[in-house]
């Protein structure tokens, strides 16, 4: 598996990325959080610079992966820090192991609101999409080749960002040479992302994870864009209203990754949250 050392010493933070993302989602803000800890970003199973290797690009089978990463090569409890599908891995983590997570940072993360809602035509024709076997990759696999790789991660970050041009061009151009680099995996190159779907659509409909929300014991920091297309800032105030001891901050005018579109912003949050600014010397082993 492939991470992302930022550097740093102190106390650890591991950053998780959501679906379709990879480590480079936090280079924006992982020099900066270096400077008082030791930062680390993973790439999930299939994702990134991660190869499936015959594993499962599942919630549950990418929480493992955590949970293993944590224990066998960070080998401290670190402060959990998940976007969008990596905050609920980070919920699910923390919640199963608490002796593994001293604090955890939940990034616009895919909890379920407290109404449902129909998504956008274009994000409700892709949803349909993955639910038939073959076409999902036919699709996916079709639209890298037409689209090329610039254009693609362009496409993308028109999603999930509120306005794209505020992201670092250098954030751009790494993912667009990623995504160039994953152009050879052919086939495997959409199954992570269609299992890792269908995966975190039929955990958002489990009402057990709210069972899972309550059996958290760490500090929790919410930070979440007010402009988020697709996880509504209801679902964190949601989150907010079950658990009112965990903090959120709103950052007006954001999307779904407000620490690529919005690094400054995202840290002041980070930064002015007490559980941040706790003695940051590295345990002794």
């Amino acid at each position: 598996m492939h991470y992302v050392d930022f550097g740093g010493s102190g106390r650890p933070v591991l950053m998780v990325h959501g679906l379709g993302g990879n480590a480079l989602n936090w280079m924006a803000v992982g020099p900066a959080i270096a400077e008082t800890r030791r930062a680390l970003a993973i790439d999930l199973a299939g994702f990134g610079q991660t190869p499936l290797f015959g594993r499962a690009a599942t919630v549950g089978a990418n929480v493992a992966l955590v949970h293993n990463f944590i224990d066998g090569v960070v080998g401290e409890p670190v402060m959990l820090m998940g976007n969008s599908m990596g905050g609920y891995i980070s919920v699910v983590e923390a919640a199963a192991h608490h002796g593994a997570v001293t604090s955890m940072v939940l990034v616009d993360p895919a909890v379920p609101g407290p109404h449902v809602r129909w998504p956008e035509p274009l994000m409700l024709g892709a949803i349909a999409a993955l639910s038939i076997p073959g076409l999902a990759q036919t699709l996916l696999d079709r639209r890298l080749r037409v689209l090329g790789p610039e254009a693609l991660v362009k496409n993308t970050l028109a999603l999930v960002a509120t306005d794209p041009s505020r992201i670092d061009s250098s954030v751009v151009d790494a993912h667009v040479r990623l995504t160039e680099e994953r152009q050879h995996l052919g086939r495997q190159n959409a199954r992570a992302f269609i299992q890792a779907s269908r995966s975190i659509g039929f955990r958002m409909t489990d009402p057990r994870f709210w069972a899972r929300v309550a059996a958290v014991s760490t500090p929790t920091l919410v930070i979440h864009g007010s402009l988020d297309r697709l996880i509504p800032l209801s679902a964190a105030r949601e989150l907010q209203r079950r658990r009112p001891d965990w903090k959120l901050e709103v950052l007006d005018g954001v999307g779904h990754v407000p620490m690529m579109e919005a690094p400054d912003q995202f840290m002041d949050a980070l930064e002015a949250w007490s559980a941040y600014r706790i003695p940051t010397a590295a345990a002794v082993s």
